[in-house]
């Protein structure tokens, strides 16, 4: 617990209150305690008097007065900023379920500090991870994963947004490794409506050649778990094998699980949830700069959703059991939304 002073200048000249230090010996009244992790602000002094809003740390020695508290310091730090020593969140998946609107609103946040390269993929790129011998594991250099957060004074939990940790079991094993406490967000999207989204946005890159019917059938002659990482339509959309494997690494209150199609809904209310659950403030004012985010010119048709829904009929029924859902409305029979 910190304390809110204010700062009397005896002296008979004008002083102003310079970030990084405060003098030895000047009269701190104390008015009020608050808590304060590392921050400080210093407001613009005025003639005689100022006020100052900051950490004290270091100090050597302090005793109450009549009049308040004095406070001998060797120094107190104003607008320290600080490195990212640690990670205490993941958003983890899914690919095409929202992961980049949950970017987009943590960015906002200020107590909020995110990897400056999204593309880092730090825990499912195998060159950030030796090879291991003799059965041990290689442990990682996490300064590449830390050094990619930039430093700062407001910041009080530090997250990374990654969409494709969830369906890499070695990431999620690894997240693990790292910090057992490790808060994990996933957001689960209508099965086959992800799919078609990930496969419209890989045919417009150039990236695949056959048609969404093909590609699905394609996936189930290679074996649904062998095919590239790239491709995995349907491996990707099988959300309960990969929930029971996160299941299985962290318990259920470190895990907050979001449905995409109330992500759509109520993006404010999704995103307060998400602030609730990695311990910050909520936030008023936010921009929901998801406007148009994956719309194609290509739609899914009936036949398309009528075969995918087949293929994802069962997994969806271990969602509704694992999570307490109700995902009708992810079943073919539900009204046909426009897929995006």
């Amino acid at each position: 617990m910190h304390r809110f002073f204010h700062l009397v200048d005896k002296s008979p000249s004008r002083h102003s209150a310079q970030p990084g230090f405060c003098r030895r010996g000047l009269e701190f009244r104390a008015l009020g305690t608050f808590a304060l992790r590392g921050t400080a602000i210093c407001n613009t002094p005025s003639y005689g008097n100022f006020g100052v809003r900051l950490m004290v740390s270091g100090a050597e020695s302090h005793h109450t007065k009549r009049h308040g508290l004095r406070a001998e310091l060797p120094r107190a730090r104003l607008f320290r900023r600080r490195k990212v020593d640690h990670v205490n969140f993941v958003v983890a998946g899914v690919q095409k379920a929202g992961t980049t609107a949950l970017h987009d609103f943590l960015a906002q946040h200020p107590h909020v500090a995110l990897l400056r390269d999204q593309a880092l993929h730090f825990f499912d790129k195998e060159e950030h991870f030796g090879s291991s011998r003799a059965g041990l594991v290689t442990e990682p250099d996490y300064d590449v994963l830390l050094e990619n957060f930039d430093s700062g004074w407001r910041w009080r939990v530090a997250g990374e947004v990654t969409a494709d940790y969830l369906y890499y079991p070695r990431a999620l094993e690894r997240i693990a490794r790292y910090n057992a406490d490790m808060k994990v967000i996933v957001s689960l999207r209508n099965p086959v409506e992800r799919a078609f989204s990930q496969w419209n946005m890989r045919r417009e890159k150039g990236q695949e050649p056959l048609e969404f019917l093909d590609a699905l059938k394609r996936d189930q002659e290679t074996g649904i778990w062998r095919g590239p990482r790239g491709n995995a339509y349907i491996a990707r959309s099988l959300y309960s094998v990969q929930l029971e494997k996160l299941y299985n690494l962290f318990p259920r209150k470190q895990v907050l699980v979001l449905k995409y199609e109330e992500l759509r809904r109520n993006p404010f209310g999704a995103i307060d949830r998400v602030f609730d659950f990695i311990g910050v403030k909520r936030l008023r004012n936010l921009r929901n700069r998801q406007r148009n985010v994956g719309s194609y010119s290509r739609k899914l048709t009936s036949e398309e959703r009528e075969y995918g829904s087949a293929i994802f009929e069962e997994d969806i029924t271990n969602v509704e059991n694992l999570l307490g859902w109700d995902c009708n409305d992810w079943r073919v029979k539900a009204a046909v939304s426009a897929a995006a």
